[in-house]
């Protein structure tokens, strides 16, 4: 089986997902496949058989406890900017979206992953304590989660 490390999550994670531009990660966690050429199909195969079957296990506690959180505005103005962030990621850094567009892809092809919507607001700062603070200072200020 794959064991990611902490050395791994750094060497990986942190730099694919990193916005330089702006000193922060695209988000929290997540898991990269790009670089596991070092393994042979059937253990890529389990890892990846291993990580789908966690999904359920692992989302449906989430969804019991937060189905009932109301969804303000607020907090679609917040994910609008957290959107927006993932695109300038995807089409500064991300290695496929940037292949593709130096290559001559398929334009429609290349940017059908980005969200439908999105927003920026100069020099954004959410107010200190809030979630959206707590997130974003996670993205700026990693954390050691392993």
């Amino acid at each position: 089986m794959i064991q990611p490390s902490t050395q791994d999550s750094k060497n990986g994670a942190m730099i694919i997902s990193i916005s330089r531009h702006r000193g922060e990660r695209r988000g929290v966690g997540g898991i990269f496949f790009d670089d596991l050429n070092d393994h042979d199909q059937e253990t890529l195969l389990d890892f990846a058989t291993e990580c789908a079957a966690s999904v359920i296990p692992a989302y449906i506690p989430i969804i019991e406890r937060r189905k009932d959180t109301p969804f303000t505005e607020d907090h679609r103005a917040w994910q609008q900017l957290r959107r927006g962030r993932y695109v300038e990621f995807n089409l500064v850094y991300d290695r496929g979206t940037t292949f593709g567009l130096k290559t001559g892809g398929r334009i429609e092809s290349i940017l059908v992953s980005l969200p439908l919507t999105a927003r920026w607001e100069y020099d954004h700062k959410p107010q200190e304590g809030t979630e959206e603070w707590k997130l974003l200072d996670v993205c700026i200020n990693p954390k050691e989660w392993i």
